[in-house]
């Protein structure tokens, strides 16, 4: 039953992890990680353009989960509409498997679904600010909004979560798109103004990087990029200093965090 005062209620697992600055390393993550799906970047790569895309796009996904997260139900219900007529278009022929794919499958929706609030959630765990039993209340809680886009077989849990990764795993590619994709969301474009006299680039590289050490050890080792003992350490640190920065930043401006 939805109510004027959103899907998800202030206090609720996600709203705490949603709205933790933590969780927009996580989503850097997600698309990473989203990349390893043949089908799924297919229907990114065929049906955008990166160059002009990347941005536009990249705000269009946060406004969405921010917005099913903290808006009430109606403006909710929008956004969710609004994914879904533009789903509805997005379909083709994958290049790499030669497979159909729709952005409206329900197959391929629960990837994407997965790969955000696993991504969100380990972040948020990983800066400490949540715990395991945490984690899997905002991964139950999350079934809703990928059962709202059309998901279907949503985990509930963390071990849901690794035994849904263990049965995907065969139909993943590293592929050469996939890698494009990863180098790209390294190095993004960017208005030469703001890539040469302000620390933008170098800022997001460093998001980047971070993002890249949250992924889970097997979708490192696909995209060749080995698993060094104690690299999680130097993960963990530089996300906990984004993170505090990104706190101290709300707290300067005034700006209340979200509830």
């Amino acid at each position: 039953m939805t109510t004027t005062t959103g899907y998800f209620a202030p206090g609720s697992p996600t709203r705490t992890v949603i709205g933790d600055p933590a969780a927009l390393v996580g989503g850097i993550s997600a698309l990473y990680l989203q990349a390893l799906h043949p089908r799924a970047m297919a229907g990114v790569l065929e049906h955008s353009s990166f160059p002009d895309e990347f941005w536009p796009r990249l705000n269009r996904t946060i406004q969405y989960v921010t917005a099913l997260a903290f808006a009430d139900t109606a403006t909710a219900d929008e956004a969710i509409a609004r994914v879904r007529r533009i789903h509805r278009a997005v379909r083709g022929t994958d290049p790499v498997t030669g497979r159909p794919y729709a952005a409206d499958d329900p197959d391929l929706l629960t990837w994407v679904h997965v790969c955000e609030v696993s991504s969100f959630s380990t972040a948020v765990r990983r800066v400490g600010a949540i715990d395991d039993a945490q984690v899997d209340a905002f991964l139950a809680e999350q079934v809703r909004a990928a059962e709202l886009l059309g998901a279907t077989g949503v985990p509930t849990s963390r071990a849901e979560v690794e035994a849904y990764f263990g049965r995907v795993r065969p139909e993943l590619v590293a592929s050469p798109i996939a890698k494009q994709a990863a180098r790209r969301l390294l190095v993004p474009p960017m208005p030469w103004r703001v890539a040469l006299f302000t620390p933008a680039r170098p800022a997001w590289a460093a998001l980047a990087s971070i993002a890249i050490g949250l992924l889970p050890d097997w979708a490192r080792r696909m995209y060749g990029i080995p698993v060094l003992p104690g690299s999680d350490l130097v993960t963990d640190a530089s996300l906990r200093a984004v993170r505090a920065a990104a706190l101290a930043a709300r707290r300067i401006s005034g700006r209340r965090p979200p509830e």
